[in-house]
């Protein structure tokens, strides 16, 4: 079998994964997901296409996790396992598409303006 290679991205992180059939273990960034991701909703939001898909088992997974916080990350890396899946066999879409996981999120950090402190805050108005 050869090998998936898909990406995702969310906020500012970009998750790069390599999937191929194997027994369940998922690697990111050299490390195993659960150190990687220590809490529980994080390690959830990792798993979840998997779950969806009844093939929690059946892939391993290699992730390269660059830039933005941890739960950006792990939603990125939710959208790459997603498309990797869809990819391997077409009927796992609908049922990933029915729980939102195949639409990339696009909310991002409004950039900051010239001549104010932030995005939309302003310098304190003095009237005299």
């Amino acid at each position: 079998m050869e090998i998936t290679n898909t990406s995702g991205r969310r906020k500012t992180a970009i998750a790069r994964i390599y999937l191929k059939e194997g027994t369940g273990v998922i690697t990111v960034n050299q490390r195993d997901y659960k150190e990687y991701f220590n809490t529980p909703n994080l390690q959830y939001i990792v798993r979840q296409p998997f779950e969806i898909t009844d093939t929690l088992d059946k892939y391993d997974v290699n992730v390269n996790l660059s830039g933005g916080g941890y739960n950006g990350q792990a939603e990125a890396l939710r959208l790459a396992i997603t498309k990797a899946l869809c990819d391997l066999n077409p009927d796992f879409r609908s049922p990933l598409k029915a729980k939102g996981l195949l639409t990339r999120d696009p909310r991002m950090v409004e950039r900051k303006k010239p001549g104010q402190p932030g995005a939309r805050k302003r310098f304190q108005f003095s009237k005299r």
